[in-house]
């Protein structure tokens, strides 16, 4: 198995709420490692281009108001298969489906407020942890 990294971001119904121990801890408990993390407010513009996948969808609007709306907490896990490993250890997006034990399924609120976001591939982890850290902030 290789070591990937893969790029997770707490979204503000976690920080509002306190949680960043409690899901870090989840996520280490899984036996991934929190090699970069950072607490930032996402700019418009940062969430509009961090979203534009969903740019022609209907919820983009609400998706970009939210991710603004307070702080965030942007990381990158390490760890065997990790992109694949933190897809598991965040549960499915709608939190009534995440299975038990999963970060969705313990503190998300809602489908819209799910805590979590989390790098879908390793091509667009690589992408998404460009947007946030430089390779110098990466202590692995």
């Amino acid at each position: 198995m290789a070591t990937e990294r893969t790029f997770s971001i707490l979204k503000p119904d976690a920080t509002a709420r306190n949680l960043t121990g409690a899901v870090n801890a989840v996520i280490e408990e899984a036996g991934l490692r929190i090699v970069a993390q950072r607490r930032i407010r996402m700019s418009d513009a940062q969430a509009k281009k961090f979203y534009e996948v969903h740019a022609e969808r209907p919820f983009y609007g609400e998706l970009v108001e939210f991710m603004t709306s307070g702080p965030v907490v942007v990381q990158v896990l390490e760890g065997e298969n990790a992109v694949a490993k933190y897809r598991e250890v965040m549960g499915a997006t709608n939190p009534a489906q995440a299975a038990e034990g999963t970060i969705r399924q313990k503190f998300a609120k809602s489908v819209g407020e799910n805590t979590v976001h989390g790098s879908d591939s390793l091509e667009n982890a690589g992408i998404e942890i460009k947007q946030f850290f430089d390779e110098k902030d990466i202590v692995g």
